[in-house]
Order: structure tokens, then sequence, then C-alpha cells
């Protein structure tokens, strides 16, 4: 039962508001069911301070657009007003008159809930009654350090994961019906993650959730806001942790949206050249407001508190860093000093990671961040920006470049792969193949490698062991782990029809195979930013494109080592130097049958002996396969 009076806007949230520090204001802007007088109904509340008069409309009236007028509580400009015949499901919008006589019908930018596009209208709900069961994770996650824990993300866009046969709303899977499909999945294949795309509302299926309308409302195309409480809630149960894509780079321009809200630039810059994205058609929020960098930090610490998310991915970081980002000269206005960084998102960040590091302990963010801005993940007091972790962009695109490589022009390009580890250690990485890389005529990750199809998959198992050997958490898109031959499309399910194929069923077998060794072995994840984790055997072998080299635990056992071969030449008699005599475990050969591979044999066990290699005084000799990935335990 909703309480007396317990929505409604005080002189204190007013003043939290307009110093931009009312983390819980979604509590009350938008629309609230609560009891006044003794009456039951919806309280409504917006902020629209340029605005001349504002009206609450919706299906609770015949959506008459004159009956039910806010009154203006305060100078910061916030309009209230109780419906008494208002309910749960009822559809709404905020009428505004702008102050030269236009009307603007604004979805509520604060709804928890939204018509089904393309239908852009409000919907009144409650998300405060469902029954979490989720305390031992929640718990466990407060406790962990997030940079010593195993962190195998898989990057999912639930419309087009799997489709239902029917045409009826798309074919899309609700919430409930994905739940119980991707957390057997997930737990099959032994990712620590998922990473959902496209959540926050929108209104356009081609944007693929970039292009926000409703922050603080689960997309309605696949259910209500309990649902997906539900999968959330679920993938917890199962020990898989949440990250969601979360967008305060920019907005559309829909009329129904954020754009010109009151008539005036109230979320974004009103100076064009700091308010919009040319490239992309889209505004920029105005970062410098204290209302509205409220908004953005109170959004995301709903999601953490109100959804129990454990981590966001901030897209499009660079876009909000640089002030001339996407923008030719004389389309951009420096800073007081003359520069090119943007201040005020500077400091946005500051506050909104120093709010979540020290409120949810546990909880990640992540920069997606192109350039080499320093300090990403440096403490906000040390002049850093403070997340978590930043997506290392500058290795997935050496690994693709060179992975695209015919094998005999790899020697020349040797040096791609081993690059990234002279920076590892300024930033806290994550690993990503996105879905970004797969778009756009850039082909599936399949279909990146070169030769006939079956060195294609030789190529992309020893492609993936890199990764998930190599220094940083790990990201990957939906249907990688399968060999996914079509480039992704929102409109269509994953091609799951390809796991009839020897070779696409093997490269599961193979990816869930190198999942679990990776979740097994600290060594492959306890140091993911230092030397102390990872040594070269050799980083220096061009002429045969072969990568070796040892990963490190805390405890000094069970230390991995990773012996690559890039070219489709077999190397009978290999010979790999190791740090001491004793046995070394193999763990994975790529080239196993059950992997789709030729079927090349590697002893399970190998006996280091005396002979200088690799500047070592012990070594391996083994029959190294084509396109080979070794990996032992020692």
């Amino acid at each position: 039962m909703a309480q007396e009076e317990n929505v409604f806007i005080s002189e204190a949230d007013c003043y939290l508001f307009g110093q931009g520090t009312h983390y819980d204001i979604y509590k009350k802007l938008g629309a609230h069911i609560c009891v006044k007088g003794g009456k039951q109904g919806v309280f409504f509340a917006v902020w629209a301070p340029n605005a001349a008069r504002v009206f609450v409309i919706g299906s609770f009236n015949g959506w008459v657009e004159d009956q039910y007028e806010l009154e203006r509580i305060n100078d910061v400009g916030i309009y209230t007003t109780f419906v008494r015949n208002a309910k749960k499901g009822d559809m709404y919008k905020f009428l505004i008159y702008t102050k030269n006589g236009t009307k603007l019908y604004k979805a509520d930018p604060y709804a928890n809930y939204a018509e089904l596009r393309p239908g852009t209208a409000s919907i009144v709900t409650d998300i405060a009654n469902f029954k979490w069961s989720d305390t031992v994770w929640m718990e466990k996650r407060a406790a962990k350090d997030p940079f010593k824990e195993p962190m195998a993300i898989y990057e999912c866009h639930i419309g087009s994961w799997m489709k239902h046969p029917t045409a009826e709303n798309d074919g899309f899977y609700s919430y409930r019906d994905f739940a119980d499909r991707i957390v057997k999945y997930l737990k099959e294949l032994k990712y620590t993650h998922i990473e959902l795309m496209g959540i926050a509302e929108h209104p356009f299926d081609g944007s693929w959730g970039y292009q926000v309308t409703g922050y603080f409302a689960p997309t309605s195309r696949y259910g209500s806001p309990e649902e997906f409480q539900y999968l959330i809630n679920l993938l917890h149960k199962n020990g898989i942790g949440v990250i969601l894509d979360w967008v305060p780079a920019h907005f559309p321009r829909d009329a129904h949206g954020l754009a010109e809200f009151d008539g005036t630039c109230l979320y974004e810059h009103p100076d064009p050249r700091l308010g919009e994205h040319p490239d992309w058609g889209t505004k920029i929020f105005n970062y410098g407001k204290n209302e509205v960098k409220n908004f953005l930090i109170a959004n995301a610490l709903f999601w953490i508190k109100e959804y129990h998310i454990d981590g966001l991915r901030v897209d499009a970081v660079a876009s909000m860093l640089y002030l001339d980002y996407g923008k030719q000269a004389g389309g951009w206005v420096p800073n007081k000093y003359g520069g090119n960084e943007n201040l005020e998102a500077i400091e946005f960040f500051k506050h909104l990671n120093s709010v979540i590091r020290g409120t949810y302990p546990g909880v990640c963010t992540i920069a997606e961040e192109s350039t080499a801005w320093p300090k990403v993940t440096g403490a906000p007091e040390d002049g850093g920006l403070g997340f978590t972790f930043k997506w290392n962009m500058g290795w997935m695109h050496d690994f693709c470049e060179y992975m695209k490589l015919d094998p005999y022009f790899r020697k020349n390009n040797h040096n791609k792969l081993t690059f990234a580890m002279s920076y590892n250690s300024s930033e806290n990485y994550i690993l990503p193949l996105s879905h970004d890389e797969v778009v756009h005529l850039k082909c599936s990750m399949v279909n990146k490698m070169p030769g006939y199809q079956i060195d294609k998959y030789a190529n992309l198992r020893v492609g993936y062991t890199f990764m998930f050997t190599h220094e940083g958490k790990k990201l990957l898109f939906m249907g990688q782990e399968f060999g996914q031959e079509r480039e992704w499309s929102e409109e269509r399910e994953l091609d799951w029809y390809l796991l009839e194929n020897p070779l696409n069923r093997g490269m599961l077998n193979y990816v869930t195979e190198i999942l679990k060794i990776y979740r097994k072995y600290p060594a492959l994840y306890e140091f993911d930013s230092s030397w102390d984790g990872f040594e070269w055997i050799n980083a220096d072998d061009c002429d045969r494109s072969i990568y070796s080299y040892i990963r490190k635990g805390s405890s000094g056992r069970n230390n991995i080592l990773v012996i690559l071969n890039m070219t489709p030449m077999r190397r009978n008699n290999y010979w790999v130097g190791v740090p001491s005599k004793g046995k070394y475990k193999l763990l994975l050969n790529s080239d196993e049958k059950r992997f789709g591979g030729n079927g090349g044999e590697i002893p399970s066990v190998l006996t280091a002996v005396e002979g200088k290699s690799d500047n070592k005084d012990y070594h391996l000799e083994f029959d190294l396969p084509s396109y080979g990935a070794a990996i032992f335990t020692f």
C-alpha cells in the first residue's frame, strides 16, 4: 500500500537538486503512486524551469489537455500535481506550453516504464515491490576485489540473441523467457558476467539502444520492469554478474525526448558547438548544469540500487572528454585555458565515479575510451577519472589487424601482438571484441581470418587463446563463441543452426574449455595490470610468428605457459624455454579434433630437460601444430 504523502517534494529536495547532489531525485520527480488525504492516486513532478505552463495528460482522463495543471513549487523550476484517478498501468505525457505559446508533448524523463515503440507515452508503474532473493550474491560482491577476480563478459543484445518463430512482437523473448535460456547457456560456458546492450528505453531498434529517450525505464520491448528485475535476480542467484551499457554522452532529437524539453535547451548545451554532435545528429548533455549532472548521476545510481546492476559500461567516453571530438575547425569552443579538454565532463566523471566507489563497493564502472587519455582508471583524488576498468581499444585494433593478415605477412607485423604489454600497466584494462567489430562490413570474427574455412576456425581458436591468456579482463560479443559467420544484425537472431556443423560446435567447445581454464587458474586473472603476472619467454620470434609467455599467480604455483603458432607451418621438435625443471601438464591443445582441429597430438605431460632455449636453462620439446595453441600448467 502506498504511504501517505511519501513522495512529495520538500525545500531540501529542491536545494539538493539545485546543487546536483540529490542522488535519490528519481524517487521525487516522475510519476509515483501514493496516498494524499486518504485517497490513492499518482503524484506527478517534472523539472521544466522555462515553461509557461505544464499539464499532465493521459489515459486516466482521456488525454484531455486542460484538466490537470501542475503547480510550480520553487525557483528550481519543478512542477507538481496529484491526480486521484491515475493508477498503475496508465499512460501519460507532460504537455508543456513554452513561453512563445508552442505546445510540446513530452515523455517523462524520470519514467520507470514506457509504451512499446512506436508509441512514446510514459507508463505509471511501481518498481519497489519486487522480492529480491540475491542477498548472497550482493554480500559477496561487496567483499570482492574486482581486480583480483576473473571477469569474462558475454556482450549480448536480447532482441537478436534468440527469437521466437512467431512474428508477434518481432519474435522478441521476454525478459523472463530470456532469463531462463541465457542463465543455462552462460553457466555451461562458464562466463562470469553478461553485458546487456540497449536496455534503457529507446525509440529506434537500429540504434541498438545508444540513443536513449527513457533513461530510467528498461525497454518495454521485452516486458515490464518487474520482469527485468526477475532477469537480474536469476542471473545473480546463478553466480553471473550484470553490466549495463550506459549512455551519458548524448541523446536523440526525438520530439518526445529530452531535446529542448521545456522549449529551451534544458538538458543540452545551448551553444550548438558544445551541444550537438554533427556526425551523430544528436544532442550533448550540458555537464556544467547541476540539475543535468544530477539527472545522470542519479540515473547511474538508480540502476545500481533499484536493479542491483553490478557494473556500468559507459559509452563514448572520448566524445565527452574532447570538445573537438568529431568536429571541424571553428565548430567547437576551446575551454578557458584554450585547450580541447572538456573540463566539465572531467569533473562529472570524477563526481560520478567517486559516488559509486564510496557507496557501492564491488560495482564497476567501465570506460569505452578510445584515446590515450591519462589515468582513466586512476583515482579521482590523484587526478584520475575514477573508472574501474577501461576498454583496451588499442589491443583490440592491433589484434584484429594482425589476425586479418595472410600468415606470410604476419612476421612483419609481429609487434602488433606484443605492443599492448608495453603500456598494459598504465590502466586497468578489459580486452574487448565487441559488437562494433562485427558490423558495418567489418566481417564476423571468423570471417576476418585468412585462408580456407578450416584455416579460419584454426586462426580464431589460436586468436582467442591469445585473448584469454593475455593480461586484462575479457569481453566477447554474442555469437563469436561459436563462430557466427554472418555479421551481426539486430533484425535477426544468431545463426544457431551453425552448431550442427563440426567447426562451429568445435569452436563452442573450445571457448567453453578455455573459459574453464581461465576461471580455474588464478594466474590468468590475479595480476592483470602489472608485470608481476606476465613474462615473455620469446616475444621476438617474428620469422616463425610464434609467441610464448608465462602467466603467474600470487601463490607461485599453477603458473601457465602459453605457446601460439600463428602460421600454417607445423613445427616439429619445437623447443620452448622454461624457467625451471620439472613436469609441465598440458591443459589445452587447440588442434584437437573435438575443437575442429586436425588432431595434432601434444603429450599430456612434458618434462623439462637441460639445454638453453629462449635464454632459459631448460626447455620443453614437442611438435607444435600449425595454427596451434598450447597451454601448460607448472
